[in-house]
C-alpha cells in the first residue's frame, strides 16, 4: 500500500526536525523554511521569503520544476511530496 500524503508530510517533518502532526495539514512557513535549510537552499533575503516563493524554490531544488520562475507555487501534490521526501532522505513507513 502506498503512503498517504499525510504520512509523507509527517516523514518530511520528522526528517527536517519538525514535529509530526495528528491532523492532515499543509506545511507551515516554518516547516517550509526547515525543508529549504535541509535542502541547502540559501535564503539571501533579510526576512523570511513568502510561502509561495519557498514552495517554488523547493520544487526547483528537488527537480520537480526547471527553475523557481517556472515552478508552481500552490500546495504540494503527492508526487511533489515524494520527490521532496526522497531528496531530504525521509523514510515513509506505511501503517
Amino acid at each position: 500500500m502506498s503512503p498517504t500524503v499525510h504520512e509523507i508530510r509527517n516523514a518530511i517533518r520528522a526528517t527536517t526536525g519538525r514535529f509530526e502532526r495528528e491532523v492532515d495539514a499543509s506545511f507551515t512557513k516554518e516547516e517550509l523554511q526547515a525543508i529549504g535549510e535541509t535542502l541547502g537552499i540559501d535564503v539571501e533575503e533579510t526576512e523570511r521569503p513568502s510561502t509561495a516563493r519557498m514552495r517554488r524554490r523547493i520544487r526547483s531544488e528537488v527537480g520537480v520544476a526547471e527553475s523557481p520562475e517556472t515552478a508552481d507555487d500552490t500546495t504540494f501534490l503527492k508526487a511533489d511530496l515524494q520527490a521532496i521526501a526522497d531528496e531530504v532522505g525521509a523514510s515513509v513507513d506505511c501503517q
